[in-house]
């Protein structure tokens, strides 16, 4: 079962979410990070739909704990 979480250590960098999705879809942190940031420059919503989701989203840690 897959489950969408933020990444911890030296995979996370600002808060995990990027590390957590790249997980999820099993993509390239570098190219997750590299879209979300296209996207905070470009405007809108990504800004605080990124908060959001380091608030809500839990730790990798809190899900596995002994991983």
């Amino acid at each position: 079962m897959k489950r969408l979480y933020r990444t911890e250590g030296k995979d996370a960098m600002l808060g995990g979410v990027c590390g957590g999705l790249a997980e999820y879809f099993d993509l390239d942190p570098g190219l997750v990070r590299l879209l979300t940031a296209a996207m905070l420059l470009a405007g809108g919503l990504s800004f605080w739909v990124y908060l959001a989701a380091v608030i809500v989203l839990p730790k990798k840690s809190q899900i596995f704990p002994l991983d």
